[in-house]
């Protein structure tokens, strides 16, 4: 099962109470955490997708199993774009072309509903306790869903000594090569 950092259950409901507990759920989780929602009302697919995009959160996708629907929403954010942008950026369709480790610091969950085939994947919370997995010697394409976060990570990988980091723009939300999924 995709990691989650908090369960609604939703079983037995009907639309649109799906939607009002994920609703009063996701308020309690602070940006980038991600929610599984527990349902059985097969509308409810379609209820979330549509209504996590309206509200700026990101809906990642369902697993289903027997009668029972597992959603998985990131909470997004409410917050203004960064102020100080990492320098060194690189357009999302050269990414391909590079040698070097593309490194996916999007959750878990995020990466497992697809991710770019042959990217390493270390969530922007866990990137600086486990900085000894990359080389510092090693070209490094940050990628995440929009370029926030994979600005936020190639500032702090320059921070530890890495010089060869490079954010890849704009991000997930625009890839349109292959993708590979973990489920």
């Amino acid at each position: 099962m995709i990691q989650a950092n908090h369960q609604l259950d939703a079983k037995g409901l009907a639309c649109p109470m799906p939607i009002v507990k994920t609703k009063k759920a996701i308020t309690e989780l602070v940006e980038g955490q991600v929610l599984e929602v527990q349902a059985t009302d097969k509308g409810s697919k379609a209820d979330l997708a549509a209504w996590a995009s309206t509200v700026g959160h990101q809906y990642l996708g369902t697993v289903e199993e027997g009668d029972v629907l597992y959603h998985y929403i990131r909470k997004g954010s409410n917050e203004p774009e960064v102020e100080k942008s990492f320098e060194q950026t690189v357009p999302l369709e050269e990414i391909e072309s590079r040698a070097g480790l593309i490194l996916d610091v999007r959750e878990a969950a995020e990466y497992a509903f697809g991710h770019i085939e042959g990217a390493k994947s270390i969530p922007m919370g866990e990137l600086e306790t486990r900085l000894e997995e990359l080389n510092k010697e090693d070209d490094i394409y940050v990628v995440c869903r929009t370029g926030k976060r994979s600005n936020l990570a190639a500032q702090l990988l320059a921070s530890k000594g890495f010089t060869k980091v490079y954010n890849v723009l704009p991000g997930m939300t625009e890839w349109d090569g292959k993708i590979t999924k973990d489920i």
